[in-house]
């Protein structure tokens, strides 16, 4: 049977990953009967009430449908504790459910490259890299090298216990393509787990610095709204303001410097999904600058003067991505129990970028 998910391009890694923080805390190594490769896992928590297995996979699986669930139910492909079942099963507290198949996931061979890494901190249980822009994360799509954990694999290659292959470790959450930022990776299977529930748990302390489209007349306030593939673009994402769609996810946000046209957010996570901030901002009207996945890369606020256009068109090419980075990482230590925080300065481009504007906001008389 078909694949339950399409492959999208090079930000969804067609290894059934769900979004970009929860994916490492539920998938693990196979551990199905011979023969048969597991593709995806998960343990229903304590509070689960009784749930369709259909309806419960579809909504921790993005990019598929409950009939493609059903059919797969169907053909035997899912499990729940270790037994096949129907797709009409009610998952209760604690249940194991997977999607088990005849062949593995399309295995990527991650060959280790000597590429530049910014590692910020290292222990023997994990390291935290600051990713620049460009660099895509995992191996997935359009993408089979050069990527963050091509470069992980190669600077780990003396270490005898990490394998870059292995699920069990590696990376713990992921930022997309053009974001900057902070990551961290885990060595041992013990790390990889105890990080993973931080994440899928919220518990994570991560900021964002953003340059968005337009003014707010606030300076702080928070945004909630379900976000779930876009029925018109698949390469979209989408906020689903009456919550029966998508996943819940909440961005706390806070101006830090009005810039004339644009405006310089510090943007807080409470939860992980995929594009949240991107969508986010689009949904209360200040895209991401240059950002030409959502239309930011269009000029949307300002005037109509072709200085103004040349100037942005300028902007555009200072920072050739959306100006998102994720500055702060903050966790407990896997082993220690120790609260670790990391900062990085935001990188050149995007500050070129800050410098530019707020020297046009302070010499140019502007109609906001």
């Amino acid at each position: 049977m078909a694949d339950f998910i399409d492959e999208i391009d090079e930000e969804q890694v067609d290894d059934m990953l769900l979004d970009d923080d929860e994916s490492a805390a539920i998938i693990t190594s196979p551990e199905v009967s011979p023969g048969l490769y597991e593709h995806f896992k998960v343990t229903a928590d304590k509070g689960q009430s009784l749930l369709r297995v259909d309806k419960f996979l579809v909504a921790r699986l993005e990019g598929t449908t409950r009939n493609r669930i059903q059919l797969a139910a169907d053909a035997g492909c899912i499990w729940v504790n270790g037994q096949p079942v129907k797709s009409n099963y009610r998952v209760k507290p604690f249940d194991v459910v997977q999607i088990v198949m005849d062949r593995p996931r399309r295995e990527t061979e991650i060959i280790p490259q000597d590429i530049p890494l910014n590692i910020v901190y290292e222990d023997s249980d994990l390291l935290v890299v600051n990713k620049p822009a460009g660099m895509v994360v995992h191996p997935g799509h359009g993408n089979y090298s050069g990527t963050l954990l091509n470069a992980i694999a190669y600077y780990l290659r003396d270490e005898q216990h990490f394998d870059p292959s292995d699920p069990r470790l590696g990376l713990v959450h992921r930022i997309d393509k053009d974001t900057s930022g902070l990551l961290v990776i885990a060595k041992t299977p013990e790390a990889k787990s105890n990080l993973g529930l931080q994440f899928y748990h919220h518990t994570t302390k991560r900021c964002y610095r953003a340059v968005v489209w337009g003014q707010f007349q606030e300076d702080e306030g928070t945004i909630v709204g379900n976000i779930g593939r876009s029925p018109k673009d698949r390469l979209q994402m989408t906020v689903f303001p009456d919550g029966d769609q998508g996943k819940h996810a909440v961005t706390h946000y806070r101006v830090l410097e009005r810039l004339g046209y644009v405006t310089l957010v510090e943007c807080r996570l409470e939860t992980g999904r995929t594009h949240q901030i991107r969508v986010h901002m689009k949904y209360i009207g200040h895209t991401l600058f240059n950002d030409e996945r959502y239309g930011g890369h269009e000029i949307l606020k300002g005037t109509t003067f072709s200085k103004y256009k040349q100037f942005v068109q300028n902007c555009f090419t200072i920072c050739p991505r959306q100006a998102l980075h994720a500055k702060t990482l903050g966790f407990v230590h896997p082993t220690t129990g120790k609260e670790l925080f990391f900062d990085s300065e935001i990188p050149a481009d995007m500050q070129e970028l800050i410098d530019k504007w707020r020297i046009y906001a302070t010499t140019k008389e502007l109609e906001l």
